[in-house]
């Protein structure tokens, strides 16, 4: 017998949605982490989840799912729990990423105070743009809000619900005063900052992370003018062409809006701290007035669309993750790698609305860096 068959793995559990397990090319997954000594298991939550380990660690896109739970859905909230009694019953399983960490990304003005609380201010000529929630659909009292948060206009009007449905992505733009009434509680308003219509998603993965420029807003000034409502993702995909992405004829340059390496090394060191997170994306945009980064959003196992061998550098993550402390005998098993293609379903499918379709083929306008701070592994114990 080959010795290498004889030699422990460590088993990985995984969850995905059903409709993102179809964008994932999971064969790939399986084959790659089956070369780097890892065992791929996909959880099966109409099954005890004792029965399906031992696992060393379980890495899942759970979002949607906990904030389908968080709003009170019966069958969301059973799984959750259930997964929950499970990791705090098994707390040497690494979870990525844990619950506690994601919740903090569920809700934008959550997210919004994380990051302005940090030390992010210590990077240098990046900043969150002014921000408040508001949960009232008193006008006056919204407007007051506005003013003592320092929101100007135009700003863009964001659902509080960061992940679980599609109406995370519904927004608009208010432009005066008067049309403040326009917002939909609960909801975060956030000062819109002119960035020549370009957005940087940063997708993060372990110490490393990349850079896919996209489409977005043109300019815009405050003005007595009507509330234009949109779809992020119908702006901001990588083949998406919308009118509101054109730029006015008196914006037009040669010059377009560019990333400095040594400063988004800074950036997304600060946010792995911040967030004790091993896979999230950062939505920036360069301040067309000053050149300074603005921070918009961040999310949760975000898509990664565009972003070259994705399962390669997310195999590299979970072995470095399931290496990083002594594992039991208990947490090992022997047993040879199966594709797990075909597999039966999970239990549970949500529509994953957060997330875009991942392309395979590279995307030119991808880079890749190192973040220049380690990471404890150990954050992403439950």
């Amino acid at each position: 017998m080959d010795s290498t068959s004889i030699m422990p793995r460590h088993r990985v559990g995984y969850w995905f949605s059903e409709k993102k397990s179809k964008k994932f090319n999971l064969e790939e997954f399986h084959s790659i982490c089956d070369q780097a000594g890892l065992e791929l298991v996909k959880i099966n939550f109409t099954l005890p989840i004792e029965e399906q380990g031992p696992f060393s660690a379980i890495i899942h896109k759970m979002t949607d799912v906990i904030a389908q739970a968080d709003l009170g859905d019966p069958e969301c909230l059973t799984i959750v729990q259930s997964f929950e009694h499970f990791i705090f019953a098994n707390p040497k399983i690494k979870i990525i990423d844990p619950f506690d960490n994601l919740r903090q990304l569920l809700d934008r003005y959550q997210t919004y105070s994380k990051i302005n609380n940090s030390d992010l201010h210590k990077a240098g000529e990046v900043f969150v743009p002014p921000f408040v929630d508001l949960v009232s659909s008193d006008v006056e009292e919204n407007i007051r809000k506005l003013r003592e948060a320092g929101v100007r206009y135009p700003f863009v009007c964001k659902p509080a619900v960061a992940h679980g449905s599609k109406m995370a992505h519904q927004m608009s733009i208010i432009f005066h005063e008067g049309a403040v009434k326009d917002c939909e509680p609960p909801c975060v308003a956030q000062t819109f900052i002119p960035h020549d219509a370009v957005l940087f998603k940063i997708f993060v993965i372990g110490k490393k992370y990349f850079v896919v420029e996209r489409p977005s807003l043109k300019n815009f000034s405050a003005a007595e003018r009507p509330t234009i409502f949109f779809d992020s993702h119908d702006v901001s995909k990588p083949d998406s062409v919308s009118l509101l992405s054109i730029l006015d004829d008196d914006e037009k340059s040669d010059v377009r809006p560019t990333t400095n390496g040594e400063l988004l090394d800074r950036v997304i060191s600060m946010l792995r701290v911040a967030l004790e997170m091993n896979l999230f994306g950062v939505d920036i945009v360069v301040e067309k007035s000053t050149g300074h980064y603005a921070i918009i959003d961040i999310n949760a196992f975000p898509g990664y669309e565009g972003v070259p061998d994705f399962f390669t550098h997310v195999t590299e993550v979970l072995k470095e993750i399931v290496e990083s402390s002594p594992v039991s005998s208990s947490s090992v098993t022997t047993t040879s790698s199966s594709s797990g293609v075909g597999e039966e379903d999970s239990g549970i499918d949500t529509g994953d609305s957060s997330d875009e379709k991942r392309h395979q083929q590279n995307n030119q306008g991808s880079r890749v860096k190192r973040s220049s701070a380690l990471f404890n592994s150990n954050a992403t114990n439950s």
